[in-house]
């Protein structure tokens, strides 16, 4: 049996439909709704050979039928549309995004979720660069007040962790600038690993006289290259499934939340080191994802990807519309991290 235009056409209706609808799809409907200039009798047989193929499913004793997995796959890769943006959508993402510019890498992440699962009205997943594998970029120290000195550390991915450090007295700007050069000439480019224990003892005879400052460096140093071996994982808009009807069932609601809640399970699923991937149903081999679809997208520091970013929902999800969203905010993403934390060389 083979895919003519005919059932191309009305399999590509069925699953608008669906989507739109999230009930089952009935001959007489696409008829109604969809000018395909066929009887509702030619339909239902077409309808029968799809079943047949593996593209629908018959729900119980309905007559209507919905996509099947593979029904949703053929639609994603060769029928769907993607449509683009609002002006207003594409307004909302740069803003959103734009306005957390100058903070931390993780503020800006959360902030990108924030807006994707607003706009999408999904539950969306960031995965944070690991500050484990990084190397140290940067090292700053600046001058609060007479006891407190703050300790920043960029690292390569873009990670900024700040520490404040208790001094015991005021240490003039131009010390700060002058350790502060010391620190960047002993520590810059070594991950946790290459901190040994010559880099440390020439750190400590570096800053001879300036105890207390060494005394809080390493620990923090240690904590900041260490604390984050595995990736952070953000989770945004979680509640939003309660929007859709397959949620409705109490059990299938409680799977779902427990698979956002569990970072191990969304780290497997935004594992597909593609710069957009789309996997439905049972696509995902994680435990509790098999009636769910993810649309995720790597993001990148200078062309250098540094984590992932997706949207989890019901497989009944508006692909191409979801992909288009999910486009922007990545463009977008990539920029402001390249701006904020532009790499040298």
């Amino acid at each position: 049996m083979e895919m003519d235009e005919r059932k191309i056409k009305i399999l590509q209706a069925i699953i608008n439909d669906f989507i739109n609808t999230a009930e089952p799809v009935g001959s007489r409907t696409i008829a109604k709704k969809y000018d395909l200039g066929i009887s509702s009798a030619t339909i239902r047989n077409e309808m029968a050979d799809l079943e047949e193929m593996g593209y629908l499913e018959q729900l119980h004793t309905s007559s209507g039928r919905k996509p099947s997995d593979k029904g949703y796959r053929l639609y994603v890769d060769k029928l769907m549309q993607v449509p683009n943006l609002t002006p207003e959508e594409e307004y909302m993402i740069k803003t959103h995004i734009l306005s957390t510019a100058l903070f931390e890498v993780d503020r800006i992440l959360k902030q990108a979720t924030s807006i994707l699962s607003e706009l999408t009205k999904m539950a969306c997943v960031v995965k944070a660069p690991s500050v484990g594998k990084s190397s140290i970029k940067h090292v700053q120290l600046l001058d609060i007040d007479c006891n407190n000195i703050l300790l920043l550390i960029i690292t390569d991915s873009g990670l900024i962790k700040n520490n404040v450090i208790r001094v015991g007295k005021a240490v003039a700007s131009d010390v700060l600038t002058k350790l502060s050069n010391v620190l960047n000439t002993r520590l810059r480019n070594l991950n946790c690993d290459q901190i040994n224990l010559e880099v440390i003892n020439n750190l400590r005879s570096d800053l001879k006289g300036y105890d207390d400052i060494f005394n809080a460096i390493i620990p923090v140093l240690y904590e900041s290259l260490n604390t984050v071996d595995k990736s952070e994982i953000y989770t945004e808009g979680s509640t939003n499934i309660f929007n859709y009807p397959e949620y409705k069932d109490i059990e299938r609601a409680r799977e779902f939340l427990s698979l956002l809640d569990n970072k191990d399970k969304i780290s497997g699923l935004l594992n597909s080191g593609a710069n957009m991937s789309v996997k439905i149903g049972t696509e995902n081999f994680v435990e509790g994802a098999e009636q769910c679809s993810v649309v995720s997208a790597i993001y990148s520091i200078n062309d250098k990807p540094v984590g992932e970013i997706g949207v989890i929902g019901p497989t009944r999800m508006p692909y191409s519309k979801i992909i288009s969203l999910m486009a922007n905010v990545v463009k977008e993403l990539n920029y402001i991290l390249t701006h904020t934390y532009p790499q040298d060389g």
